[in-house]
């Protein structure tokens, strides 16, 4: 049974009215917040995706570098070709130029045949025998030793000469004159006198230079008290094969400096 409203006051709502109020301020309030999450969202969403525009641009752009890079690549290609084409022909003249200054030095160092005017000197020993010795006199005296030959060779180097041969071998800047007893040994081959010593070059003054120089005038001197062989000739052509054996030394040996006249020794094996 209700109880009527006294005069002057306002009617009390019922309490299932108002929760249904709360409950539809509070529903309008939750709608919002997800809405304004969802607007939220989307703006965000719209900001980092590209543009249509934009994807266009990019792909161009990587094409248009494919492209450049592709060109750069072949140019590459075609100077690395030019560069090996140089250096080829930079090798190949290089190459000739050195060949053509061997040619030029070769018969210089003896590793190319050479002829010319020439001058040959001729020693032999004096042929006595122990019977017939002079007195006073050994054995020593009447043979052509090592000195003497080596004299004769470095006059005639001092005379200009553009090619030494010693019998038939010619002689190079690794050439070791050996005289063994009364025999040389030149150049692993073993010869008995006479030793013929033959120069190409300047005939005038090859002769000039044997006799100014001491150690083959000494050698004279002695031809001349007991009969040792000395013979100067001119050769009009002589001709000299090149040097075949190695040019490369196999030891060196630290000495003090030489006398005039006196022979490097030689090592022994």
């Amino acid at each position: 049974m209700s109880t009527a409203p006294a005069d002057g006051e306002a009617p009390c709502p019922a309490a299932g009215g108002a929760a249904r109020r709360r409950g539809g301020v509070i529903g309008v309030t939750v709608v919002c917040v997800v809405a304004g999450l969802l607007f939220g969202t989307s703006a965000s969403l719209a900001r980092t995706r590209p543009l249509s525009g934009e994807i266009s641009d990019l792909v161009g752009l990587i094409t248009a570098r494919d492209r450049e890079v592709s060109q750069l690549n072949e140019r590459a290609d075609r100077l690395r070709t030019d560069v090996a084409s140089l250096q080829d022909r930079v090798d190949s003249s290089e190459a000739r130029r050195l060949s053509r200054s061997a040619d030029r030095v070769a018969p210089r160092v003896g590793l190319a045949p050479v002829a010319g005017p020439a001058v040959r000197v001729t020693l032999d020993d004096a042929g006595y025998t122990l019977q017939t010795l002079p007195e006073g006199y050994t054995v020593d005296d009447v043979v052509v030793h090592q000195e003497d030959l080596q004299g004769v060779i470095n006059a005639l180097w001092a005379g200009g000469a553009e090619a030494v041969m010693v019998q038939d071998q010619r002689i190079v800047s690794t050439s070791s004159v050996q005289c063994v007893g009364n025999t040389l040994y030149l150049q692993g081959r073993v010869y008995s006198p006479p030793y013929t010593v033959t120069a190409i070059g300047d005939v005038g003054s090859m002769r000039s230079a044997l006799e100014a120089d001491p150690v083959v005038d000494v050698y004279r001197q002695w031809a001349d008290t007991v009969g040792l062989g000395y013979t100067v000739e001119d050769v009009e052509t002589a001709e000299m094969p090149g040097f075949t054996g190695t040019v490369r030394p196999d030891y060196a040996t630290a000495v003090r400096d030489l006398e005039p006249g006196e022979i490097l020794p030689t090592p022994q094996d």
